[in-house]
């Protein structure tokens, strides 16, 4: 069986990159002396700010930016395959990206991906976002190789979109990723079921790390990091929304069992949609 121990990071990172990059430091080493080959970061791990204004004066572009570069750092020194769940970068026009990086044992990237489903939502609470504002929206899906297995990249509000997991499992991806910053409001109402639903569905493991806690900004996260298996089990999680790490050991044989009970992956079939009356259909793949 191939086995691989993986990390997801719980952070409540603030306003300013360089306090962060020191918690994100000190829980990464902490995870990696657990013997996780693969680490995960929650979206946003440089900052969380919410203010535009103030969000543009600390974004740097890819090659400048202190996360990823103390990032590839950790992963050369550590031997570790290091996922930066997402940070704000650069984007030009005045816009950022929301970029997910992964680095590999020796520091180098091996892949990046720009979220591309924007959280533009006004919730009961109060709360309205707006990410399309800020945020250029990702074009490619994206899957990359550890230490073999396949890892599918997804950012928090993507969850939501079945169909982007799907495609990354149908391109051979073991873990799915989804590392988040999801409000208390929807984490309390769907983030269990959210990541339980995409695993099973997939027949693949799922991996999210995620920001908890009362932000500097004003903001309010859910945490729960998660990592549940290809059957839909939560195999780890975190108790609540406090800073820290879980841990658990996959074996990525399970991926291949679990769809060969339920093949569906295989058994889809194309089709098409029809309302009653209308002779306007549409295809679905």
């Amino acid at each position: 069986m191939s086995e691989l121990v993986v990390a997801a990071i719980q952070m409540r990172s603030g306003v300013q990159p360089a306090a962060n990059i020191a918690v994100m430091e000190a829980l990464v080493r902490k995870a990696a002396a657990r013997g996780a080959l693969y680490v995960q970061t929650p979206e946003m791990t440089g900052a969380v700010q919410r203010d535009r204004k103030a969000l543009q004066q600390i974004l740097k572009t890819e090659a400048e930016d202190e996360v990823l570069a103390a990032a590839s750092s950790m992963a050369r020194e550590l031997k570790i395959y290091l996922h930066i769940g997402s940070t704000a970068v650069e984007a030009g026009d005045g816009m950022a990206a929301n970029r997910g990086v992964v680095f590999d044992p020796n520091g180098e990237k091996l892949a990046h991906y720009d979220k591309i489903h924007m959280f533009d939502v006004d919730l009961d609470s109060g709360e309205s976002w707006r990410e399309s504002a800020v945020y250029q929206p990702g074009e490619f899906a994206r899957t990359v190789d550890i230490d073999g297995a396949r890892l599918g990249m997804g950012i928090c509000y993507d969850i939501r979109f079945p169909r982007l997991f799907r495609d990354l499992a149908l391109a051979g991806a073991d873990i799915l990723t989804a590392p988040a910053a999801f409000t208390r409001q929807t984490g309390e109402a769907h983030w269990h079921v959210l990541q339980r639903a995409r695993a099973i569905e997939n027949g693949a493991f799922v991996v999210s790390a995620a920001q908890g806690g009362v932000h500097e900004d004003g903001r309010e996260t859910y945490g729960h990091s998660i990592i549940v298996d290809p059957w839909g089990r939560v195999i780890a999680e975190a108790e609540g929304d406090e800073p820290g790490f879980i841990a658990a050991s996959l074996e990525i044989d399970e991926v291949k069992a679990a769809r060969g009970k339920i093949p569906n992956l295989k058994n889809a079939r194309s089709y098409q949609v029809a309302a009653q009356g209308v002779e306007k259909v549409e295809r679905v793949a």
